[in-house]
């Protein structure tokens, strides 16, 4: 049996642990995992983010409505609560009167981390965060995860949407500039080349398959981030 290592759940021999670290924007940030993402992506990008985020927390459930740790949460008066989601009501940081609505007040961020089927699904039912204000970004990104398909371009993961949301509330000096936040990134870089790297070992028969899609991985894919986590050129 494989040793675990038991911050990032990751097998001590690729572990990601090394790459992280805290990223304080004073930004509360609560991760909503789905049952079936926190059994199956034990490394997805809401856990990696959580493990770059001071303060963060991941509840992993379906219906939240009478999540008694979630809703004490939202009736803290020190926090503002907001649902990163898109949509044509949603904040960004450069809309009129976002500024003065935080004023005083911790941004408390609440991202699904599920697939966006299933985040449709959770939001439903959990009344609890379909009241919430939403939060969006005032720009247009698109995702470095070009290897798995998103329902929509501008669809990025969670940890790039906590990456972009900070530099944004930066930008807009909503929050703390101080706080570098590209261990965020460059922990996702550092996923995306191992993912690769182990595709490629499938394809040579340097390993077996693990998964029932593996029989799709037939051409070698280039590694695009050197061990850094910096572009390759």
């Amino acid at each position: 049996m494989r040793e675990l290592c038991l911050r990032c759940l990751r097998p001590k021999s690729s572990c990601y642990c090394s790459f992280t670290k805290d990223v304080d924007a004073g930004i509360k940030f609560i991760f909503l995992m789905h049952p079936k993402e926190a059994k199956r992506q034990r490394t997805g990008t809401g856990r990696l983010a959580h493990l770059c985020l001071p303060g963060s927390e991941i509840l992993v459930g379906i219906d939240f409505t009478e999540n008694a740790h979630l809703n004490s949460l939202l009736k803290d008066s020190r926090y503002y609560p907001m649902l990163m989601y898109p949509s044509e009501d949603a904040w960004n940081c450069k809309k009129e009167g976002f500024a003065k609505a935080l004023e005083g007040k911790i941004p408390l961020v609440i991202l699904i981390d599920s697939t966006w089927f299933c985040s449709k699904k959770m939001i439903r039912l959990s009344k609890n965060i379909l009241a919430l204000p939403k939060i969006s970004f005032a720009a247009l990104y698109k995702s470095i995860f070009t290897f798995k398909r998103e329902p929509a371009e501008y669809c990025v993961s969670t940890i790039e949407s906590c990456y972009y949301l900070i530099k944004e509330m930066q930008a807009a000096n909503l929050a703390n500039k101080a706080a570098d936040p590209e261990p965020l990134m460059n922990t996702f870089r550092q996923m995306i080349n191992f993912q690769l790297s182990k595709e490629n070992d499938r394809v040579e028969g340097r390993i077996t398959n693990s998964h029932a899609y593996d029989w799709k991985y037939t051409k070698k894919r280039d590694i695009p981030f050197e061990s850094n986590g910096q572009e390759k050129v």
